[in-house]
């Protein structure tokens, strides 16, 4: 795929001039951060914010979202880019003069960096209309955080319709400043949800003889269900299945009747997915049928998984080389976690890429989702190079 030098445009003055008006934007973000479905404030900042930028055309496409369109002078294809503005229901650990203001919820994540980046670059490329070649879509995301999350709402809205291609970047704390993480392929996971519940017969613990042990037959049930990665799929593929909360009992001389559990499931190849649920159910039939137990079983598909098209991730990396030189390329391994940016993929290919904000000295290379998490803020200007410099070579 061909791109335009990203050197026809002065990226870093351009990028410089916005500078500290994106790290403005971004602490009154993280001092407001607002849960998904409810990021009714931030989406009207966003909203009045871009209506102080020229040449675009702004919407709202559901409650909570925001999109704006800048038509290029030039003939051309159409691009999206899109950043994720929720928070999440954490407690913020950090001392900071702009640490949050809302008790118990954080953005924990970075999705007040990738708003603010986005409207750095819609400031940037709004200025540059005549230069643009066909059409850019700024998605303000809702929702990235909660299944089944803001971006099928968003292509159920229409703003994928006649688009070409889609970028995202998600700033990684794990990653060091000054790096950009590139994955062909596969690169986040689908995340799927399950719920089981063992029906036994409680009693005395003391005579076990006359139960049926739902702890024991849970047990069994959570030891098996490993086999399926294990011993049930190929090792070359890629699965997860995690039971991450098993809850019963009340007290220490009594079996429960019932133990309820909860986990995930995650992967990439949709005909495993599609298997998984039928490969756990016939574990815990099993074993519930030779211990004379009962059971109910839930499955829930989440995000589909983040697949990036080889072509479109081809141009972000030579954005990259261009720049920032080959010493900031880090060829990231698939990630099990999971990203809703995968519903606009379903509409255009598209490329997830990460910006490394990790940075010990400063104290920002805590993980995503801890209390003390924060961003080293350079990273959001090497963001916004990689977006206005990325969509110059897209739309070319």
């Amino acid at each position: 795929m061909e791109g335009l030098p990203v050197q026809t445009v002065n990226v870093n003055q351009l990028v410089d001039s916005v500078k500290d008006q994106v790290i403005s934007w971004r602490r009154y973000l993280h001092q407001h951060p607002e849960l998904s479905f409810h990021e009714e404030k931030t989406a009207q900042f966003v909203y009045e914010t871009l209506q102080t930028f020229n040449n675009l055309e702004l919407s709202r496409p559901t409650p909570n979202s925001v999109m704006a369109r800048l038509i290029g002078a030039k003939p051309g294809k159409v691009l999206a880019i899109r950043a994720d503005m929720d928070a999440l229901p954490i407690e913020e650990a950090n001392d900071l003069e702009y640490k949050s203001k809302n008790p118990g919820v954080m953005h924990a994540c970075g999705h007040d960096g990738h708003t603010s980046m986005l409207l750095g670059t819609a400031k940037i490329l709004s200025e540059l209309q005549d230069e643009i070649h066909g059409e850019i879509r700024f998605l303000f995301q809702h929702a990235e955080e909660v299944q089944p999350g803001g971006a099928e709402d968003m292509v159920h809205a229409g703003v994928m319709e006649g688009v070409d291609m889609v970028i995202g970047q998600h700033l990684w704390s794990s990653m060091d400043t000054g790096k950009v993480g590139i994955s062909y392929g596969p690169t986040m996971a689908a995340p799927d949800t399950f719920w089981i519940t063992i029906h036994g017969v409680g009693g005395h613990a003391a005579v076990p003889q006359q139960t049926v042990d739902s702890i024991a037959i849970g047990a069994q049930v959570v030891t098996n269900l490993q086999h399926i990665v294990s011993r049930n799929i190929d090792p070359l593929d890629n699965l997860v299945v995690s039971v991450t909360q098993f809850h019963g009992g009340t007290t220490h001389n009594v079996i429960p009747g019932t133990v309820e559990m909860q986990g995930t499931v995650r992967s990439f190849d949709p005909n495993l997915r599609a298997e998984a649920p039928q490969r756990m159910e016939r574990i815990i039939r099993g074993i519930c049928d030779a211990h004379g137990a009962t059971y109910t079983f839930r499955y829930e598909n989440g995000y589909r998984a983040v697949i990036n098209d080889d072509n479109v991730t081809s141009v972000i990396e030579e954005t990259v080389l261009e720049v920032f030189g080959a010493e900031a390329i880090d060829r990231v391994r698939p990630s099990m976690g999971g990203e809703d940016f995968s519903a606009f993929q379903q509409k255009a290919p598209g490329c997830f890429f990460y910006t490394g904000s990790g940075n010990a000295e400063k104290g920002t290379d805590f993980p995503h989702h801890h209390p003390n998490f924060n961003i080293d803020e350079d990273a959001l200007e090497r963001g916004v190079k990689m977006f206005v410099s990325a969509a110059f070579k897209l739309l070319a």
